[in-house]
């Protein structure tokens, strides 16, 4: 299975203000929306997904994809979520589901702990022309090294980039 993680940042690798604000461009929004849509399903850490739910027609806009929270809070199951305890969880479930490719969609602790246990192929990366003094680190505080390589880089709009690389294991 192939796990893609697809995240917005600042030039200075935050995802996230302080206060969880994620104030990305138009562009940008589309762009994540167009990927969860052809990916049909989207793993996230409980925090993200708590923010991402608030706003109760962003999943609709999004295409509704079929959801796994990595969370140590049980919760109950639903048509279109699933909360599990792990990284591994999450990906054994979706491999029941039989999707091949699923995409990882942040946060910080959840990108942590998939890169950690060695669980991520792909890396897109669009960087939003923006810099946080403080915020929500790309990969919150798990200690790894991982090498990538450079596979393309795609301009999305005159101030924005996308870096796509494959995490070499």
């Amino acid at each position: 299975m192939k796990v893609v993680l697809y995240m917005a940042m600042t030039v200075n690798g935050l995802i996230a203000k302080e206060n969880d604000e994620t104030p990305w461009s138009d562009i940008e929004w589309e762009s994540y929306a167009k990927v969860i849509r052809q990916f049909k399903n989207l793993i996230l850490g409980r925090r993200t997904y708590e923010i991402m739910n608030a706003d109760k027609n962003l999943f609709s806009k999004i295409g509704n994809p079929f959801t796994v929270v990595v969370t140590k809070q049980k919760l109950l199951d639903t048509k279109n979520f699933a909360f599990v305890k792990t990284p591994k969880e999450a990906l054994k479930l979706l491999k029941e589901k039989r999707f091949s490719e699923v995409l990882l969609g942040g946060g910080g602790t959840i990108n942590g702990a998939f890169m950690k246990e060695n669980l991520i192929d792909e890396v897109y990366l669009d960087v939003e022309p923006l810099v946080f003094g403080k915020g929500i680190k790309l990969f919150a505080n798990a200690d790894f090294e991982t090498k990538l390589e450079l596979l393309s880089i795609k301009k999305l709009s005159k101030s924005e980039l996308q870096l796509h690389y494959k995490v070499l294991k």
